[in-house]
C-alpha cells in the first residue's frame, strides 16, 4: 500500500482562508447554472449545462455532484409533493448507466413517490438533452421527523 499516494490523493493542498467560504458553498458551487423548467403536484423537471468545475479527472460529470443532485432535486420534490419540510436523508441509491461531458445539456427530473406523515420516497433521472439518453437514476428515501415545539 503506498501510503502517501492515497494521503495524496485526499488532502487538497490549496490553502484557504480560515474557514471564510460562504455558508451552504458546496450547494451553491454545484447548484449554479441549474434552471427549473416545469414544476407539477409530485414532480420537477430541471435542466443543467456541465461545467468543467464539476468534472473528474476522467473529464466527466462528477459522481459526487450526481449524489448531491440527486439529495437536494429530490428533496425540492418533497415540496411539490405539499410537504412543509425536507426531512433527514435515510437513503440514497444511484446507478450510473452513461457519462455527461462538459458543455452538455442535461435534463433532471425527480418525482415524490410517496410523501406521508413520517417518510418520504422519492426517485430521480438523469437524462442528456439532445438524445434522451439516460445517464444516472436515483431512489432517495427521507425521514420526515416533526419539527420541535421547544
Amino acid at each position: 500500500m503506498e501510503v502517501e499516494k492515497v494521503k495524496g490523493y485526499l488532502e487538497n493542498p490549496a490553502t484557504i482562508e480560515g474557514d471564510k467560504l460562504p455558508l451552504r458553498f458546496f450547494e451553491r458551487l454545484i447548484m449554479h447554472g441549474l434552471r427549473v423548467d416545469l414544476i407539477e403536484t409530485n414532480r420537477i423537471v430541471c435542466s443543467f449545462k456541465v461545467t468543467p468545475r464539476l468534472l473528474n479527472d476522467g473529464n466527466y460529470l462528477h459522481s459526487g455532484v450526481t449524489a448531491t443532485l440527486v439529495d437536494l432535486v429530490t428533496s425540492a420534490a418533497v415540496y411539490a409533493a405539499g410537504g412543509s419540510f425536507t426531512g433527514t436523508s435515510v437513503e440514497i441509491s444511484i446507478a450510473f448507466m452513461d457519462v455527461a461531458y462538459a458543455d452538455e445539456e442535461i435534463e433532471i427530473e425527480a418525482q415524490a413517490l410517496h410523501v406521508g406523515k413520517a417518510v418520504a420516497v422519492l426517485s430521480i433521472e438523469f437524462r442528456k438533452k439532445s438524445t434522451g439518453k439516460i445517464i444516472a437514476q436515483g431512489r432517495h428515501t427521507k425521514y420526515l421527523h416533526l419539527p420541535s415545539k421547544i
